[in-house]
């Protein structure tokens, strides 16, 4: 994942406010978050920046299957093992009888499913890292022995 200067640096530096903020590491930061597209800023697109543009695209291209959180499950690398399903707080909480087997939700108001095989995320409204009161947990995160959860 990229960073805030990572960005900025590919940027054209202008602060011409064109994208609607002030400087262009406010874009930077809007752009890590996914509220701002590459597209919003205008002299990006101009040809002399297609160079910049190219790498920005490519930096910022894994975060493109993120959900709302930004959550990125890659189902490449998933075993299905159910670590996360049993991890998670939110499915604990909504469902502690299927969350303590792992792999068999018992009924839908969980975040991690195991189907066929590979971890599925739903209800992402509920993970704990959406909304005004989010927390920055990593609890699906860490027992994944694959890395096969992320946060962009």
């Amino acid at each position: 994942m990229p960073t805030v200067m990572e960005l900025y640096q590919l940027l054209p530096k202008t602060n011409c406010k064109k994208c609607g903020e002030s400087t262009c590491m406010a874009f930077a930061v809007e752009l890590l978050s996914r509220k701002k597209k590459i597209q919003d800023c205008t002299p990006i697109l101009e040809d002399k920046f297609k160079n910049q543009r190219e790498k920005l695209e490519s930096l910022l291209l894994p975060s493109e299957g993120a959900g709302e959180t930004g959550m990125i499950v890659h189902t490449e690398l998933c075993t299905g093992c159910g670590n996360c399903v049993v991890a998670c707080p939110v499915d604990v909480a909504n469902d502690p009888g299927g969350a303590a087997i792992g792999c068999a939700p018992t009924n839908d108001k969980v975040i991690f499913k195991v189907v066929d095989g590979k971890v599925i995320a739903s209800n992402i409204r509920e993970c704990r890292r959406f909304g005004k009161n989010r927390v920055l947990c990593y609890a699906c995160i860490d027992p994944c022995p694959t890395g096969a959860i992320e946060f962009v």
